[in-house]
C-alpha cells in the first residue's frame, strides 16, 4: 500500500502532525515509531504516565535510545544524552516544563530570512495548542490539546520556597507567567502534568484520535534510509521482526528528531558529500549543514545535602521554580536560567546528571545557558542504522559563554548565604571550595562536569536559499530534493531561551501542517 504521508517518528512533532495531517479523511497518514506504542493512557507503563518518575530516563530504559555524546574534549566519562524511543517521544520521558522561548527568538528565526517564523505568525498556534488552566488572557489558549499550570507557591518544596525568598531578596522581579512575552524573573514554571500525568502528545494529539480509518500507527519499526527515485523521495526502508521492507509514500516526513532526523538523512544520500563518501554512501544531494548546528543548554548543578528532617520530593513535580534573567553585559534577554529541585532516591534515573548511586538524596541548584554561542556537530559513526551517530557538542568553547555560567554559580551561591537556605542546608557538595578559586579552576570543573538538559535541536536548521549551512526552507522541505520534509527540533536555527523544547517543538508540528497540506493537494 502507498500512503499519502509517511511520517517517520512518533514523537511530539511526529504525533502532531499525524494528527492534524488525518484530520482529512481523504489524506491517507501513516506513522512510523521505533518504540513501542500505548493506545490508551491505561496502558501506558507508569515510569511514562508519572510525571514525578525519571525511571524512562535511565541508561537502561527500553524507552530511553539512551545516546551518548562528548560535552567538552575535558570530559573523561560521556553525557547521556536521553531520547524517547516509544510513542510520544521525549516528551513521555521528559520533566514537563512546558516554557516557551521568548518572543525574540523567533523574530531572529525571521530576520534571518525565515519570515513566516515571527513570534506574531507563530503565537496562534502556541494557543491552539494550549489549555491554560490558571492564566486568562489573550497570549494562552483556553481549548487546545495540552494542559498546562503552575504549582501554586504554597505547595513548593522547602528547596524551592528557599530559592524563591532568596532570588526576591536579591532584587529580582516576581513573575508569576513565564510564558507572557515580557517574562523574567523568579516564579512557577508551566508545567504539562496536571494530575501528576506527564501530557505527552500521544495522549493530547494522538490517542484520542486513533480510531480514525486514515490513521495507522505502526510501532517498533526502524527506519534505515529514505528512498529515492532521482531527487524525489519516494519511500523509506524499514525494518520490523527482523525484516526489512519499503514503504511508500506520496510525501515523506521525518519527525525523528535532532539527533535521529539528521542521521536519517545522512543514511539516504543527503549531507556533505564528502561524509557520506566516506562512510561509501552514495549521494543524493550535497548538504554541508545536514548535522552541523548541533544546539543545546548546557548546564551544571551545584549539589547541597539537606539537613536532617528537610522534606525532598518524591512524588511531587520534578522542577517547580526558577528564575530567568539577563547576564551581566548581555544584550539578548533571559539568557540564563537557575531553578532548584531536590531529589530521593526514588527517582532512580536523573536526566540531569544520570545515576548517582553515592547520592541517593539531595538538592541542587541547576544553571543553564540558555543561547550558547558555543556549537557541535552530528557526524555518523558508520552506514549502519543501528550504529549511533557521534555528538560533540563543544559547551564552553566561547570566554563570552564560560564567563556567563561563572556568573551564573557565584549568584547561585550568594543565594545560599539567604537565612531560608541556611535552615534547609547542611553543606555544599559541589562545586569544591579550590574550584571556585580562580577562573580557570572554575572553568576546569565546568568542562568536567557539564551535563546536556536534552534539548538537541538545528542540526537541520531552516534558513533561505543565500544560507549554504541551511537544510530546509522556512516551510519545513528538505532542500534540492522533492516530497521530503522535515519537522521537529532539528529545524529550529538555535534553540529558543525556554526550559525545555517541548512546547516549541508542538509549535512547530502545528505549523508546518498547514503547509504540508496544503502542499500535497
Amino acid at each position: 500500500m502507498k500512503y499519502d504521508v509517511v511520517i517517520v517518528g512518533g514523537g511530539s512533532a511526529g504525533c502532531t502532525l499525524a494528527t492534524r495531517l488525518s484530520e482529512d479523511p481523504n489524506r491517507s497518514v501513516l506513522l512510523l515509531e521505533a518504540g513501542p506504542d500505548y493506545p490508551d493512557t491505561e496502558s501506558i507503563p507508569d515510569e511514562l504516565k508519572l510525571g514525578y518518575s525519571q525511571d524512562a530516563s535511565d541508561i537502561d530504559s527500553p524507552f530511553n535510545w539512551a545516546y551518548k555524546g562528548q560535552g567538552t574534549p575535558e570530559q573523561q566519562v560521556p553525557m547521556q544524552v536521553a531520547r524517547g524511543k516509544v510513542i510520544g517521544g521525549s516528551g513521555s520521558i521528559n520533566g514537563q516544563v512546558f516554557l516557551r522561548g521568548v518572543p525574540e527568538d523567533y523574530d531572529n528565526w525571521a530576520a534571518e530570512g525565515n519570515d513566516e517564523w515571527s513570534f506574531l505568525n507563530l503565537l496562534p498556534f502556541f494557543r491552539k495548542l494550549e489549555t491554560a488552566q490558571d492564566v486568562r488572557d489573550d497570549f494562552h489558549g483556553t481549548d487546545g490539546p495540552i494542559p498546562v499550570w503552575r504549582l501554586p507557591r504554597e505547595e513548593f518544596m522547602p528547596v524551592n520556597e528557599a530559592f524563591h525568598q532568596a532570588t526576591l531578596a536579591a532584587g529580582f522581579p516576581e513573575d508569576p507567567d513565564m510564558n507572557n512575552p515580557d517574562s523574567t524573573g523568579t516564579g512557577p514554571v508551566p508545567m504539562n502534568n496536571p494530575g501528576g500525568i506527564r501530557t505527552s502528545a500521544a495522549i493530547a494529539y494522538l490517542n484520542p484520535n486513533r480510531h480514525r480509518l486514515n490513521l495507522t500507527v505502526k510501532a517498533n519499526v526502524l527506519a534505515h534510509r529514505v528512498l529515492f527515485d532521482g531527487d524525489k523521495a519516494v519511500g523509506v526502508e524499514v525494518e520490523s521482526g527482523y525484516e526489512t521492507f519499503i514503504v511508500e509514500g506520496a510525501e515523506i516526513i521525518l519527525c525523528a528528531g535532532g539527533i535521529a532526523s539528521p542521521q536519517l538523512l545522512l543514511l539516504s544520500g543527503v549531507g556533505p558529500s564528502s561524509h557520506l563518501v566516506e562512510h561509501g554512501i552514495a549521494v543524493i544531494k550535497d548538504l554541508p549543514g545536514v548535522g552541523q548546528n548541533l544546539r543545546d543548554h548546557p548546564l551544571v548543578t551545584i549539589e547541597l545535602e539537606p539537613k536532617d528532617g528537610i522534606k525532598l520530593a518524591t512524588t511531587e513535580p520534578r522542577i517547580q521554580s526558577g528564575l530567568r534573567y539577563t547576564a551581566e553585559g548581555s544584550d539578548t534577554r533571559n539568557d540564563m536560567q537557575l531553578f532548584p529541585s531536590s531529589f530521593t532516591g526514588l527517582r532512580a534515573g536523573d536526566p540531569l546528571q544520570g545515576r548517582s548511586p553515592d547520592r541517593p538524596e539531595g538538592m541542587r541548584i541547576t544553571c543553564i545557558l540558555k543561547l550558547s554561542d558555543s556549537v557541535g556537530e552530528l557526524t555518523l559513526n558508520s552506514a549502519d542504522p543501528s550504529d549511533q551517530p557521534r555528538l560533540e557538542f563543544r559547551y564552553f568553547e566561547t570566554e563570552w559563554d564560560r564567563q556567563r555560567m561563572r556568573e551564573a554559580i557565584h549568584l547561585s551561591l550568594q543565594f545560599l548565604e539567604h537565612p531560608a537556605f541556611k535552615a534547609i542546608v547542611e553543606r555544599r557538595i559541589s562545586p569544591a571550595d579550590s574550584d571556585l578559586g580562580t577562573n580557570d579552576a572554575l572553568d576546569d570543573w565546568l568542562r568536567q562536569n557539564t551535563a546536556t538538559t536534552q534539548h538537541t535541536s538545528g542540526t537541520c536548521k531552516m534558513g533561505p536559499g543565500s544560507d549554504p549551512m541551511a537544510v530546509v526552507d522556512q516551510y519545513c522541505k528538505v532542500k534540492g530534493v522533492e516530497r521530503l520534509w522535515v519537522v521537529d527540533a532539528s529545524v529550529m536555527p538555535r534553540v529558543p531561551r525556554s526550559g525545555g523544547a517541548h512546547a516549541t517543538v508542538l509549535m512547530i508540528g502545528e505549523t508546518a501542517a498547514g503547509w504540508i497540506a496544503a502542499d500535497d493537494k
